[in-house]
């Protein structure tokens, strides 16, 4: 049974960066319904007793196509927004730590480098999506974007997602509209880089 990940913080603590009303809603009803969906998709595939990220790096291995739709818009979007959420803090580490940081000055050559990049992605990713920072068990990192509640788990190249950024519209619409530049700018301002560095250390 697949269960979201447990806010560790109140629905009002992102505040203004990310409204209540958004995380009530995003949380408590898109991402409340991901989870229930997968769970169904899971039983009805026979899939039960794997992991979410062996299901979506072996969609190619389900053979009923809805049943693999399924499984890859729901695991998605159940997976997707387990990182989205675990990462935000209302008082996030500005910066990379430890072996991240290292890794990230070696690969982008400065955090800002790497922030500009995700953002562009994020900014430019046509309709419904999400942005990603990923890694593999060698420690490289990698950028992507990809459409609908896709990501790198499912591309079979080996990367795991370590920071998500979603540009779904149900993500900043209320508080946002149409200025999706701007929720992205929010969105650093309640990252929690110790998240981060923490998945990447455990992925070596």
């Amino acid at each position: 049974m697949f269960t979201q990940v447990t806010l560790p913080y109140a629905t009002d603590a992102l505040e203004p960066h990310i409204d209540t009303l958004t995380v009530e809603t995003h949380y408590g009803k898109h991402h409340a319904n991901y989870a229930a969906q997968f769970n169904a998709a899971v039983s009805k595939a026979g899939l039960e007793g794997k992991s979410a990220e062996e299901i979506l790096s072996s969609l190619d291995e389900v053979s009923d196509p809805a049943d693999r739709k399924a499984l890859r818009n729901n695991g998605g979007g159940f997976y997707n927004h387990n990182l989205y959420f675990s990462t935000l803090s209302p008082a996030p580490a500005r910066e990379p730590s430890g072996k991240l940081a290292e890794a990230v000055a070696r690969d982008f050559a400065s955090l800002d480098a790497l922030k500009e990049e995700i953002s562009r992605l994020a900014a430019t990713q046509f309709g419904s999506g999400w942005a990603f920072l990923s890694a593999d068990k060698s420690g490289k990192l990698k950028l992507s974007a990809c459409p609908n509640q896709d990501n790198p788990l499912m591309e079979g190249e080996g990367f795991v997602p370590i920071l998500a950024l979603d540009v779904w519209e149900h993500a900043y619409y209320l508080k946002y509209k149409n200025l999706r530049a701007d929720y992205i700018k929010a969105f650093w301002e309640v990252l929690d880089w110790n998240a981060v560095s923490s998945l990447y250390e455990k992925l070596l």
